[in-house]
Order: structure tokens, then sequence, then C-alpha cells
């Protein structure tokens, strides 16, 4: 947070980059996270470092809230009654990666390449969470925003007074001697 108030750039970009990263934090592109943010925040014209720091957003406390919410959501709007639940989420994006690994493996050797993991984890389980993630990460990265720019400009301002009064108090004690 220390190194997120003292960044060389306007508010509005900083805050910018902020919204790019918490709305991606959203989205289910585990490990893809930071140049998902940085790309984002590049094309709103915000701070990059800013966004790479907010996806700090997506973390061990809020994922599963992230998860559910997105899931829940995805699913009702794609006229769904049976959702997956978060732990069957998780398991099924163990299960991709694992898939994904032997697949790869499975290049060198002799073993078979099977995709059907991937098809079933896309409709089941990617699309509500990707539907769901975009529109809960763009609520969220809307609310970052406007949270965190008055919240800059005031640190900014804060830090802009303190300064100004050290150069008086130097250039008293400077008119002194």
């Amino acid at each position: 947070m220390h190194r997120l108030r003292r960044l060389p750039d306007s508010p509005e970009r900083i805050a910018k980059g902020v919204a790019a990263g918490v709305a991606v934090s959203c989205l289910p592109l585990f490990g893809l996270h930071f140049i998902a943010a940085a790309s984002v925040a590049w094309a709103l014209r915000g701070n990059i470092l800013a966004s790479l720091l907010a996806t700090f957003f997506g973390n061990p406390f809020t994922f599963p809230i992230i998860v559910v919410s997105a899931l829940e959501l995805g699913n009702f709007l794609l006229g769904r009654d049976k959702s997956a639940k978060a732990s069957e989420a998780m398991s099924a994006f163990g299960a991709l990666w694992g898939e994904l690994g032997r697949n790869f493996l499975a290049v060198f050797t002799s073993d078979s390449i099977v995709w059907e993991k991937f098809g079933r984890f896309g409709w089941d389980v990617f699309v509500p969470y990707m539907l769901g993630g975009a529109i809960i990460g763009t609520v969220c990265g809307v609310i970052a925003y406007f949270l965190s720019l008055p919240l800059i400009r005031a640190y900014r301002n804060r830090r802009l007074r303190k300064l100004q009064e050290r150069f008086e108090q130097a250039r008293k004690s400077d008119a002194k001697k």
C-alpha cells in the first residue's frame, strides 16, 4: 500500500490501474492475472504497477467469495438451475491443469493425448465463471476506482502540505542565519 501511494503518476491514472487490477482479479484467469491486469490498465491508460498491486484483491480470503458469486451469477444468466460449487470449480481447475500437464508430457512419450476435461470444464465452469466474474469484476473495479481516487488525492495533498511546511521551516531557519 505504501508503494501504491507514492507512485509517480496522476491520481486518476493510479485509480484506473487499481480498478483494472481489482476487476481482473474476479476472472478465472489463474496464473494470468498480472498479464491481464497490465493489459487492461494499459488499455484504460491507467498505471500498470498499480494494476499489478491491485490484483492482490484476489487472495485466499476473497477467492471463495468471488468464485461462488461469479459461478452463481454466471449460471443464473445462462439460465441454468444447477450451479457448480466453489470446491467443485477449484477441483475442476486442478483436474484441468493436471490434464494439461499429462498432455504436454504425452507429446514426448507414447501416452495418448486426451482433452475430455477441457470440454466439460469449459462449459460447466469456465463460461459461467467468466461471465459472472466479468460482471462482478466490472462492478468491483468501478467501486475500487471511486474509493481509491479520493484516498490517493487526499494522501497527495497531505504530503504536499507537509513538504511545504518543511520548506517554509528550512527557509525561515536559513533566513535567521
